[in-house]
Order: C-alpha cells, then sequence, then structure tokens
C-alpha cells in the first residue's frame, strides 16, 4: 500500500500499480517542494550531480542593488530570468502590476541557488527573489528580498501592490533539519516603496516544531493590498501530532494599514471547517468604494472518495476576521479516484510525474460591485475512475468557473471549459474593462497530451477558447535537468516539480500580463543537461 498524502495533509490509501522502483529528490521546503538536485542515484543509472549537498546561505547580495539584469528585448515571451550560468530553476511565479506606473512590474518566483565546488559538493539554498522590470517587461532585474541568514529556504511567493504604489512580496521562511526536513514556516511579507528594488521584511506569523514532529506548519500563503498602505495575507495552518499528522487545517487572515510596518493579529476565518487550505484572496470595491476582502480556499471532504468543496468567505478590510460565510461554491473532482498518481503517492497527469491539484484563485471585477469568479481546474471531464498507472491512464483535466453577484453569499453551478487534454493551474483576472481571463497551463495542442503551452483565455461561458501566448511548447514528461526521476524508460528524467501555480495580473491597457514555467531553455549542472525551468513573461492586450 502507499498513500496519497497531498500537501494539504490529507492522507488516503491505495494500492499504486506501478512496478518499476524510483528514486525521488528529497523533500526540503514545507509545500513538499523537492529539491532540484537528487541526493542519490536515479534508477536509469545516469548519476546525479553529486551523491549528497549541503544547505548553504546562499551567495552575497546587498539590498536595494541587483543581482544581475537581462539584456531589453521586443520577444513575444521574455525570460525574466538573468542568473544564467547555470540556468537554476525557478518554478511557482507570481506577478503584479503597479497602478501608479504601469510600466513597473513585479514577478515572484522560486528561486533556488546552487553551487558545485571543485571537489564536486553541492551548496544549495532556496531565496525567493523579486524579477523588477520598469520598461513593461523588455528588461529585468533580480533583486534579493532577504539578505542575511535567518532562512535558508524561502518559498511560495506572492506579490502584489496597493493603490499608492507601494509593493508587498510574501513568502514562506525554513530552516533546514538534515536533507529531508525542516521547521515549521513562518509567514513572512516584505514591503518596498522603490517599485521592488529595496526590500523590508517582517515576520507575520511563527510556524513551530518541524516537518515531521507535533507543530504548526504554516503553509501557502497569499497577498492582496489596496489603498494605501493596506494589505491582507492569508494562510493555512497546518495542525501536527506526533510524526507530523495533521489533525487539522484551518485559515488564517492578517492586515496592515501601513505598508506593511505592522500587522494584526491573525484570526481564523474558515469557521468550522477543519480541513482547508489554499486560500486566496481579493479586493472587491462596493459602491461607496470602501474595499472588501473575500477569500476563496478549498476544504476536504470527510468521507470516500475524499474530493473538496471550494468555498468563500468575507474578513474584515480593518481587523482581518470573518465577517461572512464559508459559503459553498462548488464540488471539486479532485479526490482518491480522479487522478493517476506519481512514484510518490501524489495526483499526476497522463505519462507524467509531475505533481499537481486542482487549486485555482479568486478575482473581483473592477467594473460591477459584489462581481466575483472563481477558477480552478478538475477532472470531471475525464475518464473515472482514473487509473493509478499514469502511464496507463488517459487524462482530461479541464477549468472550471464558477461567479458571484453579491459580493460571495452565492454563486453560479460551477461551468467546465471542455477542451481535449489537460488544462491545469489556471488564474483569473478582471481587466480594468471587467473582462474575465484565464491563464493555464495548457495541452491541447499536442495530440500526445504530453507537451504544454501557457494559454489565455477570455471567459465567455462553456465555449471559452484558449490561445496559447507561448511561442515553444515545453515538455514535463521527460528530460528534465531538475526535479528529475525515471519511472518509465520512455519517459527518462520526467518532472517531478514544476510548480504549483502560475499568474496571470490586469495591465493598465485593459490587457493582461502572463507568468508561468517554461522549459524551452537547456539547463546543464554537474555532468548531466536538460529541460531548465524559467519564469517567463508575457504582456497581451
Amino acid at each position: 500500500m502507499q498513500g496519497i498524502a497531498p500537501r494539504w495533509g490529507r492522507a488516503v490509501s491505495v494500492v499504486v500499480a506501478l512496478s518499476v522502483s524510483v528514486v525521488v529528490a528529497a523533500t526540503a521546503l514545507g509545500d513538499d517542494t523537492p529539491q532540484p538536485v537528487s541526493f542519490t542515484h536515479n534508477i536509469s543509472g545516469a548519476p546525479a550531480p553529486v551523491p549528497s549537498a549541503v544547505f548553504g546561505t546562499g551567495p552575497a547580495v546587498k539590498t536595494g542593488m541587483a543581482i544581475c539584469s537581462t539584456a531589453p528585448t521586443s520577444a513575444a515571451n521574455v525570460n525574466t530570468d538573468c542568473e544564467l550560468a547555470n540556468r537554476t530553476p525557478h518554478n511557482e511565479t507570481s506577478i503584479a502590476v503597479n497602478p501608479v506606473d504601469p510600466n513597473n512590474i513585479i514577478g515572484g518566483a522560486n528561486d533556488y541557488q546552487l553551487g558545485l565546488n571543485s571537489g564536486g559538493h553541492v551548496s544549495e539554498s532556496v531565496l525567493s527573489r523579486a524579477h523588477v522590470t520598469f520598461d513593461g517587461g523588455r528588461s529585468w532585474s533580480e533583486y534579493p528580498i532577504f539578505t542575511n541568514s535567518a532562512y535558508q529556504g524561502t518559498g511560495d511567493p506572492a506579490v502584489a501592490f496597493d493603490a499608492t504604489g507601494r509593493a508587498y512580496y510574501a513568502t514562506l521562511g525554513f530552516r533546514f533539519v538534515g536533507p529531508a526536513n525542516a521547521t515549521g514556516a513562518d509567514i513572512l511579507v516584505s514591503h518596498s516603496s522603490d517599485g521592488g528594488k529595496t526590500w523590508s521584511s517582517v515576520r507575520v506569523a511563527q510556524g513551530s516544531g518541524v516537518e515531521t514532529s507535533v507543530g504548526d506548519f504554516l503553509d501557502k500563503e497569499y497577498i492582496a493590498a489596496w489603498g494605501n498602505g493596506s494589505a491582507v495575507v492569508v494562510y493555512g495552518d497546518f495542525r501536527q501530532a506526533q510524526k507530523g499528522a495533521v489533525v487539522s487545517v484551518r485559515d488564517y487572515a492578517s492586515v496592515t494599514h501601513d505598508g506593511g510596518v505592522t500587522w494584526s493579529t491573525p484570526r481564523v476565518i474558515t469557521g468550522a471547517l477543519d480541513q482547508s487550505y489554499a486560500p486566496v484572496p481579493t479586493i472587491a470595491t462596493d459602491a461607496a468604494g470602501h474595499a472588501r476582502i473575500i477569500v476563496a480556499f478549498l476544504n476536504s471532504d470527510a468521507s470516500y472518495p475524499y474530493r473538496d468543496t471550494y468555498y468563500a468567505v468575507e474578513v474584515s478590510a480593518t481587523t482581518g476576521a470573518r465577517t461572512a460565510g464559508p459559503f459553498a461554491i462548488g464540488r471539486v473532482y479532485d479526490g482518491a479516484t480522479d487522478y493517476p498518481i506519481d512514484a510518490a503517492g501524489r495526483q499526476t497527469y497522463q505519462d507524467s510525474q509531475m505533481r499537481t491539484w486542482a487549486a485555482g484563485n479568486i478575482t473581483a471585477d473592477p467594473t460591477r460591485p459584489g462581481h466575483l469568479a472563481v477558477v480552478w481546474d478538475d477532472m470531471r471531464n475525464s475518464t473515472l475512475p482514473a487509473p493509478m498507472d499514469p502511464y496507463v491512464a488517459t487524462t482530461n483535466s479541464d477549468v472550471i468557473v464558477s461567479t458571484s453577484s453579491d459580493y460571495g453569499h452565492h454563486w453560479s453551478t460551477p461551468t467546465a471549459i471542455a477542451r481535449r487534454g489537460d488544462q491545469f493551474m489556471p488564474w483569473g483576472a478582471y481587466t480594468t474593462a471587467g473582462t474575465l481571463r484565464i491563464g493555464t497551463f495548457d495541452r491541447k495542442t499536442d495530440p500526445a497530451n504530453h507537451t504544454y503551452d501557457y494559454s489565455l483565455g477570455t471567459y465567455t461561458g462553456a465555449a471559452t477558447a484558449f490561445t496559447p501566448i507561448t511561442t515553444v511548447r515545453s515538455d514535463p514528461t521527460k528530460n528534465d535537468r531538475w526535479f528529475a526521476a525515471t519511472v518509465n524508460p520512455a519517459f527518462p528524467f520526467a518532472t517531478l516539480f514544476m510548480g504549483d501555480y502560475s499568474n496571470i495580473a490586469a495591465s493598465a491597457n485593459g490587457g493582461v500580463v502572463a507568468y508561468w514555467t517554461d522549459m524551452r531553455q537547456q539547463a546543464c549542472f554537474g555532468t548531466r543537461c536538460g529541460h531548465g525551468q524559467d519564469a517567463y513573461f508575457a504582456h497581451v492586450n
């Protein structure tokens, strides 16, 4: 027996019908992010760069000074990564546009720093950085968020601007305890008043214990901002018992009204629901111009097949306390029999090993008070129950949309945007004109359902069409340099992890900007080359 152990703590015992043994990279980040360098040899016999690695403090950087910069380009797809010597991986992308200066855009990403010395030993740190442009995305510079050794790892980035152009960057903060364990994560929010070059960091909430012990493991924070110096950060608290067994998961919110210098005491926002995760806030403005915070999140059902339900709550813009809800949005087809299972016991897709989930986001229409949309993806249009072996299964994940016209109290019947192949990790954003756009990883253009585009759709109901905005497709099914394992010899070095989300955001001219994990570039480290993972950008009207 092998268990499905999703990041939100639900455990379901299932038989995994995989006869091939595999060595999976060790876990380091609190959201179960695998390390980019395997600590042992993989089953194909190809050596990992080194047999072990030492967690370091990262290269020396200075606050407010760019680590590196890219050359200007007019390309349709722009690689925002400028640390090109080893093309170390970047994933889990978040993006925000400065409302005061639309040419100022900040991207957040998990950023891995690797060093290989003459003796063949790897030093590794995982410190999220700000990818910043001041020319609308033609050129980018990377700036450090953290410049001391308080945390060896930060991850799950989320970025936002308030109405005055102050930037906020939320992450988790870790300290490593051995090669496969970490301290309970802290919730960190940094703020910048110069467009993302210089950052000051504040710990909003503190975790306890380690991943495998009694304690509070804080995870998957997200942020939204409004007005002059106001922002809200939400996150999940995984309450752990002996050996790290999760006994409850509740979501919390904290607000600031002084630009991120101080934050309110975090408040539980999910009511009696205690298996909640992946909260995302949005700021809705009412007819009087007042901000109203609506948070959408998933909550796991207690009965088989353990599917989730999306919920929405309203929280106070003053204190962060829950003021209304939870209100059910719709059932999510993401249970124990809905996906094939990868070698690590996680949900995945056809011919794949990359972990996935159904989580999406909530977004508010700036032109219609109270008008909201929640987007996610699930397997309701796939063949169910799914075969456990991804190399046997044929999957068809679709984007799902539900809307509300009363600040999330009532929701439309969820609508699936039927499309061949897998669409996954979607993100919605209303434009300045009130049009709902949706970005998603999209396998429709590949008949084999292997490679993906990043595609953008304009929501018009079930008939919504998506158009690829990527100029080169990416292949996560084989030949990845990072986070790789070989389970099926026909798919060597399959991607284990490409992040759990991507992002789009409204731009000033009625369009959107998109930010995604892209694998088109080759990356080499040690003795092996393969697909890299870079944070790519596009601006679409």
